[in-house]
């Protein structure tokens, strides 16, 4: 007689919330992400990249450095204080991505994405039967609410509340935060490479197969392991600044 396993599983997401992650994974959304390289176009300037490959390699090196060990780290914490209405913690949260931006043009992007995304929750809100409290606390995060904690109540809203749902419904908004990323700077390496859409696909589909495992890193990450430190991309971030020539704002 088979043995059956007592252990609950976590229904999937459903088709609504599913389409909700899409959306905010998209180009489309009013953030102005598109306008932001994060350093990569000053990395063409210094060659460091110059080519399809240098430009893969230069991404997955930075969703494994930076974003699996900062911002996607604080996106999974972020959630779980949204659907609890902590606010100390999202205070917390929210002053240690401003505070661990190593450049001042890095700093701008979180907060101008942030207050973006939290104006475009404030339009969407306008259409819904019951307003949410948790977009003006958002709102209220001081200087501004940064890209990760806005990006996680957005996410929230899409998930459910249940502790039962709410581990494989993270993961999924993960993957949507780390998609929309990819997309936003495969863009940009098009641009400032330059590249052709060819190319351009083949690193999202090499990104794809990278973005899995950076999730399963940033979920695991401890508070007292989470980091932004990447020098060469401070540094050449801080040359961008004053870089005579340049497409994008970052």
């Amino acid at each position: 007689m088979p043995i059956v396993s007592r252990r609950m599983t976590e229904p999937p997401l459903g088709t609504a919330a599913r389409l909700q992650l899409m959306w905010l994974a998209s180009p489309a959304l009013p953030v102005g992400g598109f306008s932001y390289s994060e350093a990569l176009e000053a990395a063409v300037e210094a060659g460091l990249v110059s080519n399809e490959a240098q430009a893969a390699t230069w991404l997955k090196d930075q969703l494994h450095l930076s974003l699996a060990r900062a911002d996607l780290a604080v996106v999974s914490r972020a959630i779980g204080a949204w659907l609890r209405s902590d606010l100390p913690r999202l205070t917390e949260l929210n002053d240690w991505v401003r505070l661990t931006r190593e450049t001042a043009e890095l700093r701008l992007q979180t907060e101008q994405m942030g207050r973006s995304l939290v104006e475009w929750l404030k339009t969407r809100q306008s259409t819904q039967p019951q307003p949410d409290p948790r977009i003006d606390q958002c709102a209220s995060l001081k200087p501004a609410p940064t890209w990760p904690v806005a990006f996680a109540l957005a996410a929230a809203q899409c998930l459910p509340s249940g502790s039962q749902t709410q581990g494989a419904a993270v993961k999924e908004a993960l993957l949507s935060f780390a998609f929309g990323w990819a997309e936003n700077m495969v863009q940009a390496a098009i641009k400032a490479v330059p590249l052709g859409q060819s190319a351009g696909q083949r690193i999202l589909q090499s990104l794809t197969e990278h973005i899995p495992p950076a999730i399963e890193q940033a979920l695991q990450l401890p508070d007292s392991q989470r980091q932004a430190f990447t020098p060469m991309l401070a540094i050449l971030s801080s040359q961008h600044e004053i870089q005579y020539s340049r497409l994008f704002r970052s």
